[in-house]
């Protein structure tokens, strides 16, 4: 019997087995996996060599191209304490295999249990002598024999507190160095680049090639030299671009992530300079004043650093690391890289300068190394991208089945035939095999590739880089695209507007001229309350403060040491107003400010910070004799740390009619701190401790303009019927009223603000809807709001346009606590406000649940993880970071947007032309091989040349050159191949096909001077060259060229076929040179294919007949039948198939059609409760039916995150 034991630990570990055969491992994170033991089996192990041996290597192939399988065949289930092996699943139902290894301690690694158990703060080790492990995506996870669990190697980053690091400034010791190198490795991020040879050898074994190279010895077998020859050659040819295309790719890649440099550390209290690969986590890094690269991740300690993050977040813009708090407060926090990342600096990033106090040397300590950083992280993204479900290849596999079968009856039809025949057994094998070769087309995948490569090439010319090409055809089937606002929609700076100061809890007229602003608490808040450096002389920082410092005309300045010592120590930054005349000994009263001789200085910054939103700075005015705090930050933070005499009354109605115009709003709030707090205390204190109690000062209004494209790129994707969704960390307000602006919403379009309460022991939950043009509702819903029911404010007529829009508490309480709601807010949801970067991300995982194909197009780190989970990720920025995006455009807006949809497009459509081609082709090759073998016939080696090389090759070539139509139209092609007008032309095309050949058969038998083939039972070959032959041949030649012409769709996805010169152009070609090769008796040409001349000159015109008849009829079947509805209504008719909603949100959309009380009246009452039924209604059952993979989510668990406690 398995046992489950819970482990006592923090939130995100797993559930384990006591003696399980599997496990969990990083349970609710994005690298999730699950972990099944194995031990390899003696017996088992000799039986699948023997079957490799038995199978000629076929077996062999087998385990090659699926290694779970042959670890399923070779080794048992065993408990993971006894595993030898793990099959790991991930996320995405991809299976892996890796071995399990034993790491030995020796006497040369010096490390004892004792080491192991402080580094990793736990015993792993299985005996007195070794610990087990296995790799996976270049991470260790080590085994933990007291928890029975397989756990990744995590360093100074997992459960170490603030206090322990303020304990290693000393650095390690040299024994302790190499202990912590021989458990951690070396810091270094190694891409391996594959030799040729091993390159050679993998190509080789793909399955395409491995068809290939059979069906190429079947040919030379047969006799076929030349045709297999060329194959070969062109086969070869392919090979040889894969190989230096890929191995480039590595080169390029090893080169980017490439680093070679000396870096100072201090070990036991001296420094040394030691290269970069020796880091271990511990080491105590001496940061110089000029900066450097960060070759690590570490945490700051000592001093500020100026960082340039570009790599990470996308935007240039320096950011100040200050050191980690070390107070009585905060001694005890738990260290993390994501919550403590203002004192982090990470790996790959640029450190511009520091900043300490005194001789004091800028300090950090290394908490992980290698693929563990953050830069390790991203190239790990590059190396293991997300894999998505192509429903194109998927069919495609499904179809190449469906022609095996075909195969399969061919093979048995040859058999027989030849048997019959009184044919040699030699013959007979070749000739049933070759069937096979005919019938399953092997380039199929190939060629489903080259519209996607054409398509990949134009984005490229337009600076438009997909590093997934993969994905292009996904762009073409998107039903919404999701936009980031700040530096996407709009501008990436903002102007100043104004600020409207407040005084005695009163607003005052907007002041727009800031130097007019008296010389007071709010023009000192302003030039101070920023995170502004100057860097080689150039003031460098946010945008928005840098437009907020430059508004006030002051200056700021880097101290020297004579200007530190009047401020009794060195500052960061000081800043001094116009034309201040230094005066340090003038004291300056504590109720007044004086222009003349007035210093600021900035004693300590608190960094932003998203979740708190909001920044601080401690300030000490020259001459004063104590300091102040100013804050700034969102309005309701701000708002909620004020005192509430200074909060004028009608603070809310002065923020919602600036939000309500687009406006970006700040507040601004200070207050004077206790004359006893000195520096050195100013430097430890808790920021709670001094962000209370606040004065307002009054409102920065800034203005964030639309940029230029914006509009009509919306109005673009609007008029395709293509759902428009912003998702912003701004203002609610100022979301919806940017999205009124730019089209997203349509003036006459209702917009319902959704605020929902999570329950807090003492509230029932509930939701509170609001009509967006009315005044702002509080920031929690009221007491007075009924409790368990909605609370909808609309005009009676609420069946209109409406649009939810909501906040990221909102969405998270929803998400959490109604899930059953989630489907009908991810479909009518069109503004989502105040939303994290992981909130961002579920909020594309609710769309794609609901079968959404989803784009996303952001440009900062805000916008990675969204990037990476949508079907179609699209970055504007230029930064490394941009690796977790399929698609990185160059060009900084949203026109990127429809041209990655338009060509999306063309290379889907061009995917499944090239798909029904190569289906055709191998069907009309097929059925002329069946008429010429009932006959004891085949075609011969140059005819298999013209038409494979000639005609198949030039066409599968060229038709993906077809570019984009100009116009995204409002009809999106079709996704899938099995879909009723794929099939219907795939069926109908081959039936005419099949019918012509068999037509032309006959009609040639019908004819006077027609002689039978009477076959030569000696030589096989000496029958090729008959009429029948012949006439098959040149008929199947115009049937290629045939279809090709009828699959070239043209617009509207792409440009008609006569815009494609060199398809068109060469189709001309063929067609004329195939004509001339019917109508001209030419005698060499002749031979040449094996061709019997016609003793009747008037046959050939026969033929030409046949083939503009078969045309006629294709071009028929193809624009005139098969786009037709009526059609696909007969077939389903016929198939009894009954008419449903296509995808899940087409039914969440009908549910809500249908639903009465949908969105609701005024005063009207909706089920809240966490199953509708119960409230006697079926309102959200649908909806919640519809979803059977969060079935789960209604039995929210303890901790309220919707996950079932069954699950593993």
């Amino acid at each position: 019997m398995v046992l489950y034991r819970k482990r006592d630990s923090g939130p995100g570990v797993a559930y384990h087995r006591t003696q399980s055969v599997r496990t969990v491992l990083n349970e609710g994170e994005d690298d999730e996996i699950e972990c099944i033991g194995y031990k390899r089996s003696v017996l088992r192990v000799v039986l699948c060599y023997i079957g490799m041996i038995w199978t000629a290597g076929i077996l062999w192939l087998i385990f090659y191209w699926r290694a779970d399988w042959k670890l399923k065949c070779m080794a048992y289930q065993v408990c993971l304490s006894e595993a030898t092996w793990v099959l790991i699943k991930d996320g995405y139902t991809q299976n892996h295999v890796s071995k399990v290894q034993r790491l030995t301690i020796d006497k040369d690694s010096g490390l004892t249990r004792e080491d192991i158990k402080l580094m990793l703060r736990k015993d792993v080790l299985v005996n007195s002598h070794e610990f087990r492990f296995f790799r996976y995506q270049k991470l260790k996870y080590i085994w933990n024999p007291t928890d029975g669990v397989f756990s990744k190697l995590r360093a100074l980053d997992d459960g170490v507190k603030s206090y322990e690091f303020f304990q290693q400034l000393q650095g390690l010791s040299e024994d302790e160095q190499r202990k912590r190198r021989f458990l951690y490795g070396e810091n270094v991020i190694n891409i391996r680049v594959r030799s040729y040879f091993v390159l050679l050898i993998q190509e080789v074994l793909n399955p395409f090639y491995v068809f290939q190279l059979f069906s190429v010895l079947l040919w030379f077998s047969d006799e076929y030299y030349y045709y297999a020859s060329c194959i070969v050659i062109m086969s070869a040819g392919s090979i040889f671009i894969s190989l230096v295309t890929t191995r480039k790719q590595s080169v390029m890649l090893r080169d980017m992530v490439a680093s070679s440099h000396m870096v100072q550390i201090s070990r036991s209290g001296e420094e040394f300079m030691v290269d970069e690969k020796k880091l271990v986590p511990g080491d105590v890094l001496v940061i110089p004043p000029n900066g450097c690269p960060m070759t690590c991740d570490a945490v700051l300690l000592t001093g500020n650093c100026i960082v340039n993050e570009s790599m990470l977040t996308g935007e240039s813009v320096p950011i100040t690391k200050t050191p980690l708090p070390n107070n009585e407060q905060e001694a005890n926090v738990i260290y993390s890289p994501e919550e403590h990342k203002r004192h982090t600096l990470y790996c790959g990033t640029q450190v511009i300068q520091t900043r300490y106090y005194g001789s004091e040397l800028v300090k950090a300590v290394v908490v992980r190394t290698g693929f563990s950083t953050a830069k390790g992280t991203l190239v790990r993204a590059i190396l293991y991208p997300k894999p998505m479900d192509i429903k194109l290849y998927r069919d495609a596999l499904k179809f190449i089945s469906v022609m095996f079968g075909i195969a399969a009856i061919g093979f048995i039809y040859t058999i027989i035939v030849l048997a019959l025949q009184d044919a040699t057994a030699r013959e007979i094998v070749l000739k049933a095999l070759d069937i096979i070769t005919i019938a399953v087309p092997p380039a199929l995948p190939a060629a489903l590739t080259i519209g996607i490569v054409y398509a990949q090439n134009r984005l490229k010319r337009k600076s438009i880089y997909c590093i997934s090409p993969s994905r292009i055809n996904l762009c073409g089937t998107l039903d919404v695209v999701c936009f980031d606002k700040t530096g996407t929609l709009t501008e990436d700076g903002l102007d100043l507007m104004g600020v409207v100061p407040a005084e005695n809890a009163r607003f005052s007229k907007m002041v727009t001229n800031i130097q007019q602003l008296p010389f007071d608490n709010l023009l000192v808040a302003m030039t101070t309350c920023h995170s502004l450096t100057r860097i080689q002389g150039e003031l460098n920082g946010d945008p928005l403060d840098v437009k907020m410092f430059d508004a006030t005309n002051w200056t700021l300045e880097e101290p020297t040491e004579t200007e530190s010592s009047n401020f009794d120590m060195l500052m960061p930054t000081i800043v001094k107003p116009p034309g201040t005349v230094q005066n340090y000994n003038e004291t300056v009263p504590n109720s007044d400010f004086k222009q003349v001789g007035t210093e600021v200085g900035i004693v300590r910054q608190f960094p932003f910070s998203s979740s708190l939103q909001r920044m601080s700075v401690i300030t000490r005015t020259l001459g004063e004799d104590h300091m102040a705090v100013y804050s700034k930050g969102a309005p309701e933070k701000i708002l909620s740390l004020c005192s509430t005499k200074s909060i004028p009354e009608d603070f809310h109605k002065m923020l919602v009619g600036y939000t309500k115009q687009g406006f970006r709003v700040l507040a601004i709030a200070w207050k004077p701190l206790d004359p006893s707090l000195q520096w050195h205390k100013a430097l430890k204190v808790p920021r709670d401790d001094v962000e209370n109690d606040l004065q307002l000062l009054g409102l920065l209004v800034m203005q964030n303009k639309l940029k230029p494209e914006t509009t009509p790129v919306i109005k673009e994707l609007i008029a395709a019927q293509i759902r428009i969704v912003m998702v912003t960390g701004d203002n609610m307000l100022t979301a919806v009223n940017v999205a009124r602006k730019c089209g997203i919403l349509q003036p006459h379009d209702r917009v319902i603000m959704v605020e929902a309460l999570p329950p807090d022991g003492i509230k029932v939950e509930n939701i509170t809807w609001t009509y967006a043009e009315t005044d702002i509702p509080p920031e929690s819903p009221s007491q007075e709001t009924s409790l368990n029911a909605i609370i909808v404010q609309m005009e009676a007529n609420h069946k209109t346009n409406y649009h939810f829009a909501m906040g990221g508490k909102s969405f998270a309480a929803i998400r959490d606590h109604y899930p059953y709601l989630m489907p009908r807010f991810a479909v009518s949801g069109t503004v989502f406000a105040r939303m994290s970067p992981n909130q961002k991300a579920q909020l594309v995982e609710s769309l794609q649940e609901l079968e959404y194909s989803v784009g996303m197009c952001g440009d900062g780190a805000n916008d990675t993880g969204a990037l990476k989970t949508a079907h179609a990720g699209i970055s504007l920025s230029e930064a490394e970071a941009s690796v977790a995006s399929p698609f990185t455009s160059k060009i900084p807006n949203i026109t990127c947007v429809p041209e990655v949809i338009r060509e999306g497009r063309a290379a889907l459509v061009t995917s499944f032309s090239m798909f029904k081609y190569m289906a055709l082709y191998s069907v009309i090759q097929f059925v002329s091989v069946m008429i010429l073998y009932s006959i004891q016939s085949n075609l011969g080696d140059f005819m298999f040349m013209y038409i494979d090389l000639c005609i198949i090759t030039v066409v599968a070539i060229f038709m993906g050159r077809s570019e984009a139509y100009a116009k995204i139209v409002t009809r999106k092609p079709l996704s899938q191949l099995m879909t009723t007008p794929i099939l219907a032309s795939l069926i109908l095309q081959i039936t005419v096909q099949a019918l012509v050949q068999t037509t032309a058969f006959f009609v040639l038998k019908l004819q006077s001077w027609f002689e039978p083939l009477v076959p030569n039972e000696e030589d096989y070959y000496a029958n090729i060259k008959c009429y029948e032959t012949t006439t098959i041949f040149l008929v199947s030649c115009f049937q290629y060229l045939i279809v090709a012409v009828a699959f070239s769709t043209g617009k509207p996805y792409t440009k008609p076929i006569y815009r494609n010169y060199l398809y068109s152009g060469a189709l001309v070609v063929l067609t004329i040179f195939t004509t001339i090769v019917v109508l001209v008796p030419w005698d060499k040409l002749e031979n040449l294919l094996e061709l019997r001349s016609y003793p009747v000159y008037a046959f050939r015109g026969v033929i030409i007949g046949i083939a503009v008849g078969n045309l006629v009829i294709s071009l028929l079947i193809e624009f005139g039948v098969v786009p037709r509805y009526w059609l696909k209504y007969i077939l389903e008719c016929m198939w009894c198939r009954e008419t449903k909603p296509s995808r899940k949100f087409n039914a969440v959309e009908i549910e809500m059609e249908n639903d009465p009380e949908w969105p609701p009246l005024e005063g009207a009452s909706y089920p809240t409760v966490e199953h509708p039924a119960e409230a006697g209604e079926d309102n959200g059952n649908s909806s919640k039916e519809l979803l059977s993979n969060q079935e789960t989510q209604t039995g929210v668990n303890e901790k309220g995150d919707g996950v079932s406690s069954t699950q593993f």
